[in-house]
């Protein structure tokens, strides 16, 4: 049968359970070709005898292992050269040896031009006489998932729906592939998607999909029209469901309305698991109520359904910060320093952030010179956590220490690490410095993005620079990979009014030609900046000329000073809990 082995490792004893599943390095190991009646063999065990380093079983033990099994269904004795690792009950991907979709994930991934596009890259691997299974297209595109590539990852859903007959597609598929229509194309064309399904693949997961959508795009009447849905078709059966409503209305500064999808779910008897709980408290400690905040934490902890974990702690310490009570938030990140476990890298990143929220410099070089003794090798993540607590702790050299320790060891060249440092030069008026430090990170091999260049132009706004602001923007809009990139309309409002002050016409063209291209240009901005170029006196070219060539009724365009109803981050709930197997 087919077999995914998950090693949990309590107290210096190993468990080894036998689940099926559709990994196909299973195949390899051969134990029985019927289903194997032992669940669980205990195995000695000595932890942390070898670094993290340690190599891992070759595929000859694990097939001596399995004829073992096969022959003595009994406990056997084994050392283990693996370190104790924590994985709260479920599979860790990244343990697991590189197998064939790493190969092709590599491919896909660093693909010259992305244009091509992930299905000439997997019909370039058949032709090779290559295979891929379910499974590792599945690997696939959680990794890219995981580093936000949303269209490679849609593409290869795309190809699997083409090489239908060739695979089994489940209704997580389907609602994945929603949530990748929604973050590539927008809610229009997910809306759509989900029309278009079968009455049978309509159920609590592609439901699932889009209300978190709905979410991410604080699209509050739809999700709550999409929730009276769920409720006729019986899908509120789980917390899940709730708990993105529930983000929502934090989003929105609706806290009264958490409380009653609180009462809601209680009224079902909806069970509350950790995340619930910490909107829960998350919305207390908005509104300022930390009596109330205790209280639910106190009942969280006598909730036996739910394992409190040091996303809890981490919860209050920020909240407790927020509120100016850092005893207690202090306090806090001592209990979540002391439940970190095994090789989970996060609550090293959350430390290091919460420690420089209540303003402890010293704690955050302590966790960080921890952090780096435990593992080999720190991502680019990790480099931006702490590089951002620096500046936020007014450490300025700090940081740009770490920067260049960052720049000796990193695997691949972040901007978004570059302009941490690059707003805080901005900010502090170093613009002479941040436009050296733009060009150093360009010519060691860095590629910029459009925030790169933007936070550039608002100093240059700052400045009065108009010139260079533009040069700056213009920088921005010719970046092909951000093809929906737009600039912030504040920025758009200030150089505009500096092209009216002066009078300059040639700049407000430009500005024209610059929102055409970001496909941006609304009514309002276009008839400022034409004034602009009428006010000059000088003869104007084609560009204030041209007639607007979009419609402003489009939801994808904004209009100047609606900041609030414009998500120029990106950033939404954790939708990947919708979905079960690795597309999750």
């Amino acid at each position: 049968s087919h077999l995914q082995f998950e090693t949990i490792v309590i107290t210096g004893s190993c468990y080894l359970h036998c689940d099926a599943s559709e990994d196909p390095r299973a195949r390899s190991l051969s134990l029985s070709d019927t289903t194997m009646n032992c669940q669980s063999h205990k195995l000695s065990f000595n932890p942390l005898q070898f670094p993290s380093c340690a190599p891992r079983f070759p595929l000859v033990t694990l097939l001596s292992f399995s004829h073992a099994l096969r022959r003595n269904p009994f406990p056997l004795s084994l050392n283990s050269s693996f370190t104790q690792v924590h994985n709260y009950g479920t599979i860790d991907y990244e343990s697991r040896e590189a197998w064939n979709w790493r190969s092709l994930y590599r491919r896909i991934a660093t693909m010259r031009d992305p244009n091509f596009g992930s299905s000439s890259v997997l019909n370039w691997w058949r032709k090779e006489g290559r295979k891929v299974s379910s499974w590792e297209l599945r690997r696939i595109i959680k990794e890219l998932r995981k580093f936000r590539r949303f269209k490679l990852a849609l593409e290869v859903y795309d190809w699997i729906f083409e090489h239908y007959k060739d695979f089994k597609v489940s209704s997580s598929d389907i609602a994945i592939q929603l949530d990748l229509i929604s973050k590539v194309y927008g809610i229009s064309d997910a809306e759509e998607f989900f029309m278009s399904l079968a009455e049978n693949s309509k159920n609590e997961k592609t439901y699932g999909a889009l209300l978190n959508a709905y979410v991410n795009a604080k699209a509050k009447d739809k999700a709550e029209i999409l929730i009276e849905e769920m409720r006729s078709e019986g899908y509120l059966s789980h917390a899940l469901p709730f708990n993105d409503i529930m983000t929502l209305y934090m989003k929105t500064n609706e806290f009264e309305k958490v409380d009653s999808m609180i009462q809601e779910m209680r009224k079902r008897n909806i069970a509350l698991d950790i995340y619930s709980y910490n909107i829960w408290i998350t919305t207390c400690a908005a509104t300022a109520n930390t009596e109330k905040m205790e209280e639910v934490f106190n009942q969280m902890k006598l909730d036996k359904n739910v394992s409190i974990n040091w996303t809890t702690y981490g919860t209050l310490a920020a909240m407790y910060g927020r509120l100016g009570l850092f005893q207690k938030a202090d306090n806090c990140l001592k209990e979540l320093e002391s439940r970190i476990s095994g090789r989970d890298r996060k609550p090293y990143n959350h430390l290091i952030s919460l420690y420089a929220n209540v303003g402890k410099k010293e704690e955050v070089y302590r966790i960080w010179k921890s952090y780096k003794t435990s593992f080999e090798s720190i991502p680019n993540s990790s480099y931006h956590s702490m590089i951002s607590s620096l500046v936020r702790l007014g450490d300025l050299n700090g940081a740009e220490e770490v920067y260049e320790e960052w720049e000796l060891n990193k695997s691949t060249y972040d901007p978004r690490i570059c302009n941490v440092l690059l707003a805080s030069y901005v900010r502090g008026g170093m613009l002479e410095k941040a436009e050296m430090f733009v060009e150093h990170f360009c010519t060691r091999g860095g590629r910029s993005n459009p925030t790169t260049w933007e936070i550039l132009a608002e100093g240059f706004i700052k400045q009065r620079e108009i010139e260079k602001a533009l040069s700056a923007m213009s920088e921005a809009a010719s970046i092909k990979k951000f093809r929906h990139w737009q600039p912030k309309p504040k920025n758009v409002e200030s150089i505009a009014e500096l092209c009216k002050e002066k009078g300059d016409a040639t700049s407000a063209e430009l500005l024209i030609e610059i929102l055409r291209k970001v496909k941006c240009l609304d009514t309002e901005t276009y008839d400022s900046l034409t004034r602009a170029c009428n006010k000059s006196g000088k003869p104007r070219s084609g560009a204030c000329e041209l007639k607007l060539e979009t419609s402003t009724n489009d939801p994808t365009y904004w209009k100047p000073g609606d900041v609030n109803n414009f998500d120029f981050h990106g950033t939404g709930t954790d939708d990947r809990r919708w979905y079960n197997g690795v597309g999750g």
